[in-house]
């Protein structure tokens, strides 16, 4: 078994979740994303379309992973736990209607007489669902449990020297990956092969380390439809004229550093590259104030003084803090950079900024993936800060 970081890494992280649960009172934690569980054990498998969980318990030492008894395998391999913490379930609870993963969870849980006391639960994960909850509230007795939502999310956000090697590799593959699919745009190219080239690059990653599939397929659109931030893109080929808006993650061992360009097919327009200059203006600006100790709202309000000046206004947050994802985000989910949010940056939290224009007609956008340093901001790719030139 080849371990992404060492033991005790790992034995840090719960013990930082322990911590966590003895402030509010919690005893046992359920924990339900997969993000989640791959942070605290080490555990990745694409088995996460059936259920299975990480169990915390305040007072041991070491948690356990629960899930299918064809992906205990994946566990052996890949999650730092002994063997009698990794518990699998039988396959006749797959796909039955009669029988409920959740089910053996809860013997499981009352066989250690781990149904006492407070028990929390990822209740608004996008895994935990609303039959999971309701076997195993009557399961354990428990008339309802402490939402431990966000709780392991708050505990990643300050990352360790090793995860920010691989975020700085992923933002070497992003930038790669950006140049390859501006090289081949081009009118007559269909948008589905530029991407397509993207891919292959972020999987290949550089001749030093390969890349890792990401959680969720980038947004590309082009011409109108980059004025709708989440769309996808088509098989038709390229025309002169339109941009291509691609927002897309580098991506190292799961950890995610997103990098979202727009490439121009042709000369572009004297409004278009003087809206990117604002945004760019914008993003430096926010990206000047960030330090240890500075809130979220302070890069949001540097933001809005720059494009307040040129006339412009956004109603949407410029950002969120990312590091490890799966399906089907690759953003931590605790805080946004935006007005009001006033979370407190620390050293080496890990940040996209993303401050995105969209108009009735198209959309921009220049966005980095940087770390708090005492030094200011530490972006992991080297992209020009332009609206790009096919070609």
């Amino acid at each position: 078994m080849q371990l992404l970081f060492d033991r005790d890494e790992y034995r840090a992280r719960v013990g930082r979740v322990q911590a966590a649960m003895r402030a509010r009172g919690i005893d046992v934690l359920l924990v339900s994303n997969p993000a989640n569980q791959f942070w605290l054990t080490g555990y990745d498998g694409c088995s996460f379309y059936t259920p299975q969980m990480v169990v915390v318990h305040v007072d041991v030492a070491d948690p356990f992973w629960f899930g299918r008894k064809m992906d205990a395998a994946g566990a052996k391999f890949t999650a730092c736990l002994g063997q009698e913490n990794i518990i699998p379930y039988p396959d006749r609870y797959v796909g039955s209607d009669t029988l409920h993963p959740m089910d053996y969870l809860v013997d499981l849980l009352k066989s250690r007489g781990w149904d006492k006391g407070r028990i929390a639960a990822e209740q608004d994960d996008y895994y935990y669902t609303a039959k999971w909850n309701r076997i195993l509230v009557a399961g354990l007795g428990q008339g309802e449990f402490d939402d431990g939502f966000l709780l392991v999310n708050r505990c990643r956000m300050v990352k360790s020297p090793r995860e920010l090697l691989y975020m700085r590799q992923a933002g070497q593959i992003a930038t790669l990956a950006q140049d390859a699919a501006r090289k081949l745009c081009r009118p007559g190219v269909r948008q589905c092969d530029v991407m397509a080239e993207l891919y292959r690059v972020t999987t290949s990653g550089t001749p030093e380390f390969g890349g890792t599939f990401p959680c969720k397929p980038p947004n590309a659109m082009v011409g109108e439809r980059a004025s709708a931030p989440h769309l996808s893109w088509t098989d038709a080929p390229l025309v002169e004229g339109e941009i291509f808006y691609i927002e897309m993650g580098g991506v190292r061992h799961r950890y995610h550093s997103p990098l979202s360009r727009c490439v121009h097919v042709g000369d572009p327009p004297a409004a278009l590259i003087e809206t990117t200059r604002v945004i760019r203006e914008g993003l430096e600006a926010a990206l000047d104030v960030v330090k240890p100790g500075a809130l979220c709202q302070d890069m949001a309000a540097a933001w809005e003084a720059v494009i307040r000046r040129h006339g412009i206004e956004k109603d949407s947050r410029i950002g969120y803090p990312v590091g490890i994802g799966f399906p089907p985000t690759w953003g931590e989910l605790t805080c946004s950079l935006r007005a009001g949010d006033t979370t407190v940056m620390e050293e080496n939290m890990t940040f996209h900024c993303i401050p995105a224009l969209w108009r009735d007609d198209y959309g921009l956008v220049v966005s980095e993936t940087f770390a708090v340093t005492p030094g200011g901001a530490e972006c992991f790719a080297d992209c020009p800060r332009d609206l790009l030139v096919a070609g």
